[in-house]
């Protein structure tokens, strides 16, 4: 048959919030069925194409007309339920799946971990808690996928997410950026202001060693982290590289050695 359908365009794809925690959300990258019967009725037409479910609605076939062999082939998976509206979240989920296997938006598979750090959205507490009975949290921001780019291998190497506006009047504003880095690492243009990515990798590295966020802008005469320069960026991180985890420190204080210093002072841990 020697088909290839085409990549999806950033219109066509979604995200879904995966997980909240006092500290941000991760994203998940979707798409929908119309998106699929689209695909499918431009690429292979409307007549040659049809689905079959079974098990209520659990399994989805998808077949197509070779013209060829004068025949249906056929692939098949198997959804899941939806949340609301369950008949049609399963049939809706496994026409999906059954697409996924033809080739319908496999790229997505390549996506990189998305993360969005609680200051770039909106995060509070749910009011319930988890199995831990720790207070679980909830997000009711709206993300769009703005641009999206493929390698020649149809893996996804640009993306870059909005954060739709909000409540509380806040316009779209792009909170994550992917960066593609050339093999031989040049003609790179950097940020001039940090997005989602790289402020998460500071706050991963301040909560490992427990430096203080507020120390560490002082060192920078900056007030906010969205306000780092790159080179600031990269210097901040060479730096929190050579400290221990907070842990270790707190058992073997000769551990924390003057080896940070910043403009002649040591970064201070993290006020509790």
């Amino acid at each position: 048959m020697g088909l290839k359908f085409r990549l999806l365009k950033a219109s066509e794809i979604d995200c879904r919030i995966a997980t909240v925690s006092q500290k941000g959300v991760s994203l998940l990258l979707y798409k929908d069925a119309r998106v699929d019967q689209n695909i499918l009725d431009e690429t292979v037409g409307p007549m040659n194409w049809q689905r079959s479910h079974s098990r209520d609605n659990a399994n989805c076939t998808v077949s197509l007309w070779d013209e060829e062999k004068k025949q249906w082939i056929s692939k098949e998976d198997t959804g899941t339920e939806s949340y609301t509206e369950k008949e049609k979240g399963i049939a809706s989920d496994s026409f999906k799946r059954a697409c996924f296997n033809w080739g319908i938006g496999r790229e997505l598979y390549t996506a990189p971990f998305i993360w969005i750090p609680s200051g770039d959205c909106y995060v509070q507490e749910s009011g319930r808690c988890d199995s831990r009975g720790k207070p679980g949290y909830t997000c009711s921001e709206r993300f769009e996928v703005s641009r999206i780019g493929y390698d020649e291998d149809r893996n996804i190497n640009d993306l870059v997410i909005k954060r739709k506006a909000n409540k509380k009047g806040e316009h779209d504003r792009v909170v994550y950026s992917m960066k593609t880095i050339a093999s031989d690492g040049k003609g790179i243009q950097m940020p001039e202001k940090l997005d989602g990515k790289y402020i998460n990798s500071i706050a991963l590295e301040l909560e490992r060693t427990g430096v203080s966020l507020k120390s560490m802008l002082k060192s920078y005469a900056v007030e906010d982290v969205h306000d780092l320069s790159f080179d600031q960026y990269k210097d901040a991180m060479d730096k929190l590289r050579t400290k221990p985890d907070a842990k270790l420190r707190r058992m073997m204080p000769e551990m924390d050695c003057p080896g940070t210093h910043l403009r002649g002072s040591l970064w201070s841990a993290r006020e509790n």
